[in-house]
């Protein structure tokens, strides 16, 4: 198990663990990097150390279950491509990326690299200039974790403890902001304020695009850096101030949604969607986006979409179910099962979009879906079942606005030789 520093757990010991503990990695001798060698066979599991610029030869296989794109694709799938005596073959079993994301990844870097468009140094200067303006800090303060951070002459271990108190007041004070304002969207939901929910929305959308906003100032100055000078030390600090702030503004563990603690997985199915050639000399490559600001605000069609279904979603069913309980079920767990039969997806690829939704095997697919969430979802899908109106209103949301159609067709078209 590979990651930096030290990770301290008082539930299962009173010491930290790091990479040396023998808990995690009993037997490990010097660095991980040299567990490789030798005969025996060697698993790492890796967060994000190692995931680029780990050189070791001997990497023949990987699995992914993460997001890669752009150059962390291509830097990450690289670590298996070093030669070593005897090394024929590798593999990489994917379970989350699609193979023309990653093909579009090499191809930006496979013969010549070209930037689609220059990039603002100045765009620096007006993140700085947005995000001191918020207040949430004060020039000591980022001194502070600077001065502790950048110390040459303090052990790991008495520097993690002087960063927690250097940093954790301000991480502390942004997580109260957010609970408060979580608190007060609660309240306001339970007793139909809207003038106190919409100050409270706007509260946690302000919260999230400050920490939005702190990312994409740490990207820009680690590329702009490398390039222009800006001679300015307080623009270094604030990089570093951010990066080490970032980790500690959990927003979204304070929203509580479905308790998982007690579920138990029973079983589990693959599919094999069948072997594809990725040919880097077919096409045109991508240029290298150049940095964009971003972050700026909320995205107002996505944000008037999503309530378009919910208020479809409260029109159709009742009792007490919440905002979390009626999307997921819809939008993700019947049009999951939805997307997976192939007797739709032949039929989407054949018939229009009216055409096919009008299909008797759409309705009955439904059916098949809502009886097999049925265990899981009781309440909802019991409502499902017993009216008519619910899953011809499941069926509009689904076609209108969930792509259900157009994936589907998609799927099918794959499949016609």
């Amino acid at each position: 198990m590979a990651f930096s520093g030290e990770v301290n757990d008082p539930e299962i010991s009173s010491d930290g663990f790091t990479e040396r503990s023998q808990t995690l990695n009993p037997g490990l001798k010097g660095e991980i990097r040299e567990a490789f060698k030798g005969n025996d066979d060697q698993i790492l599991l890796v967060a994000n150390k190692f995931q680029t610029g780990f050189d070791q030869p001997l990497l023949c296989d990987m699995y992914v279950d993460r997001r890669l794109d752009g150059i962390q694709a291509v830097q990450t799938l690289s670590r298996l491509n070093r030669c070593h005596p005897g090394k024929d073959t590798t593999y990489v079993v994917d379970f989350v990326n699609e193979p023309d994301d990653i093909l579009a990844a090499f191809k930006t870097y496979y013969a010549t690299a070209e930037l689609a468009e220059a990039t603002d140094p100045n765009l620096i200067l007006d993140l700085k200039t947005k995000l001191d303006a918020q207040g949430h800090y004060d020039d000591f303060e980022i001194d502070r974790v600077v001065k502790v951070l950048l110390a040459d002459t303090c052990t790991d271990k008495v520097r993690q403890s002087q960063l927690v108190g250097a940093i954790d007041p301000v991480a502390q004070r942004l997580m109260t902001l957010y609970k408060q304002a979580r608190l007060a969207y609660r309240h306001a939901e339970e007793v139909n304020d809207d003038d106190v929910r919409k100050r409270a929305k706007d509260e946690l959308d302000a919260l999230t695009l400050f920490r939005s906003d702190m990312g994409t100032y740490v990207r820009f100055y680690t590329f702009l850096s490398q390039i222009f000078d800006y001679a300015n030390s307080g623009i270094e600090k604030r990089a570093i101030f951010y990066k080490a702030l970032l980790p500690l503004l959990e927003f979204e563990r304070e929203i509580n949604t479905v308790d998982l603690s007690k579920v138990v997985l029973t079983h589990h199915h693959l599919r094999n969607l069948g072997t594809t050639t990725l040919d880097l000399t077919q096409g045109d490559s991508l240029a290298i986006p150049g940095m964009a600001p971003g972050g700026g605000g909320v995205q107002e069609k996505d944000k008037v979409e999503l309530a378009e279904i919910i208020a479809k979603l409260n029109e159709l069913f009742s009792g007490e179910l919440g905002d979390n309980d009626k999307i997921p079920y819809v939008c993700s767990v019947i049009r999951g099962k939805l997307i997976e039969s192939t007797t739709l997806q032949q039929q989407a690829a054949a018939n229009s979009k009216e055409q096919f939704s009008n299909s008797p095997d759409l309705n009955k697919g439904l059916l098949d879906a809502i009886i097999g969430a049925l265990d899981a979802h009781q309440l909802m899908s019991s409502q499902a079942l017993n009216s008519l109106e619910v899953r011809e209103g499941i069926i509009d949301i689904l076609l209108n606005h969930t792509n259900l159609y157009e994936d589907l067709r998609n799927q099918g078209q794959q499949d016609v030789p």
